[in-house]
C-alpha cells in the first residue's frame, strides 16, 4: 500500500522493486494482481519471510464470499509449505497516491483475509518458491529465484 504502480512489489515483474519498503524483522514477498511473475530476488540472512497465496481487502462479506474459493500452494526447494488462512482480520491501511489499490493517500480501516505463508529465515544460498494461488476470478502464479547471502546482513549492519 506504500508503493505507487511503478515500484510497487506487487505490480513488479522480474524483482528488481523486492527491496523496496521492507522492515528489518520481516521479508515481504509479493503476490501479483492476477497475472504471472517471474522473480529473482536476495534476501538477507537471519530474517522470516512472508506472503500470500492469495489475498483481498474489502468488506467482512465480501472477504467472506472470497475465503469460500480461496486454494493455493507454495512449494520451496521442492517442499510444499502450509499455509495460514486469514478470514476477515482488521487492518488500517496507509494508502499513497498512485498505488493501485488505494489510489489515495489516505488512512483507512478495512477487512483483509487470504491464504498467508510465513517461513522461518532462509538458510544462505540459493532457493526457489513457487507460489500459486486462486480465489473467485483472481488467480496468482509468481516463480521466486531467491538468493540468502549471509554477508549481505554483514552488510547491512
Amino acid at each position: 500500500m506504500s508503493e505507487p504502480e511503478g515500484t510497487n512489489p506487487v505490480a513488479d515483474e522480474d524483482g528488481s522493486d523486492c527491496e523496496r519498503n521492507q522492515p528489518k524483522d520481516v521479508w515481504f514477498l509479493a503476490g501479483t494482481f492476477g497475472t504471472r511473475a517471474e522473480r529473482t530476488c536476495s534476501i538477507p540472512d537471519g530474517v522470516p519471510v512472508a506472503f500470500p497465496l492469495v489475498n483481498l481487502m474489502a468488506g467482512p462479506a465480501v472477504c467472506t464470499s472470497f475465503m469460500s474459493t480461496a486454494k493455493g500452494s507454495a512449494v520451496l526447494d521442492g517442499e510444499e509449505v502450509e499455509a495460514e488462512s486469514s478470514r476477515g482480520e482488521p487492518i488500517s491501511v496507509q494508502g499513497v497516491v498512485f498505488n493501485p489499490v488505494t489510489g489515495t493517500d489516505e488512512r483507512f480501516t478495512t477487512t483483509g483475509c487470504g491464504l498467508w505463508v510465513q517461513l522461518p529465515p532462509l538458510k544462505s544460498g540459493k532457493h526457489t518458491l513457487t507460489i500459486r494461488g486462486q480465489a473467485e476470478d483472481l488467480s496468482v502464479g509468481v516463480d521466486y529465484f531467491l538468493t540468502v547471502d549471509a554477508e549481505d546482513a554483514l552488510d547491512a549492519v
